[in-house]
């Protein structure tokens, strides 16, 4: 299968649901009413789109995977073709249209108080340790722990900042997490194991652990997937929760202050 195909299958046909699906909400609450993911979700495209080219051009450039050119349309920036930047705009508004849906049939309460400061510490202690982790198989030269590696060094710094601002607040809203996280993870990994199956791209055996779920999906997709939904999802979420407007507030007021210093 061409990569555009399996974009517009696994992608671009449950947005179009999702879409259908909130503009109906729109209809039946009012725009006052119903959540609208919009502006926020567009940020995270932004964001993702940033982030992600300088690192997965350097898994391309280095051969940690590879795509058929045969299933690409040649259009090539950088190292990486052109579908790989459409994947990386679509998975932020697959997860973000998911996590809306959810909020509009439950939305998010602003009458508790979120845990006290302790588990934010300790939510940010273990993410902490597991990018350690990540960064020294990354520099001890272990081979087959590369991709591995890659995807804990990259992806786990933003998420510290996450939790740094709002660990507590993400805590509070727990199941709301994950929603957001488990299952895009489970349908995304499922739909990676079936275009690695047809050969639209490949991981280097030689660069990933030889782990493999059902016997194609090597582990390292499906931790991909667990933390770039995650990245999403509690980014979202930090943005809708009211909790998090009278912190960034304060925090823009302490970061004024101290320019006036």
């Amino acid at each position: 299968m061409t990569y555009f195909g399996f974009l517009a299958i696994f992608l671009v046909f449950p947005i179009a649901v999702f879409i259908t699906h909130h503009l109906w909400d729109l209809t039946r609450a009012g725009a006052g009413r119903s959540h609208a993911p919009v502006r926020a979700i567009l940020l995270l495209v932004v964001i993702a789109v940033v982030y992600t080219t300088p690192w997965d051009n350097y898994l391309v450039a280095t051969g940690v995977w590879w795509y058929d050119p045969e299933l690409v349309t040649g259009i090539v920036l950088g190292w990486v073709p052109i579908e790989e930047y459409t994947f990386f705009m679509l998975q932020p508004i697959l997860v973000g249209l998911w996590l809306a849906f959810w909020i509009n049939r439950k939305p998010m309460a602003a009458n508790q108080r979120p845990p006290r400061y302790g588990y934010r510490r300790v939510f940010f202690a273990v993410i902490l340790v597991a990018w350690v982790a990540g960064t020294a198989l990354l520099v001890s030269g272990n081979r087959p722990g590369t991709y591995l590696g890659l995807e804990l060094a990259w992806a786990l710094p933003p998420m510290l900042l996450q939790i740094a601002f709002g660990g507590d607040i993400l805590i509070k809203h727990w199941r709301l997490v994950l929603q957001g996280i488990v299952i895009p993870t489970l349908y995304l990994s499922a739909a990676d194991y079936l275009a690695i199956g047809w050969g639209t791209w490949t991981i280097d055996p030689a660069q990933s652990t030889g782990i493999l779920i059902g016997g194609v999906l090597p582990i390292e997709e499906m931790v991909f997937f667990l933390l770039t939904n995650s990245l999403v999802t509690m980014g979202l979420i930090l943005i809708w929760a009211p909790e998090s407007r009278p912190r960034l507030e304060t925090l823009w007021m302490r970061l004024l202050e101290k320019k006036a210093i």
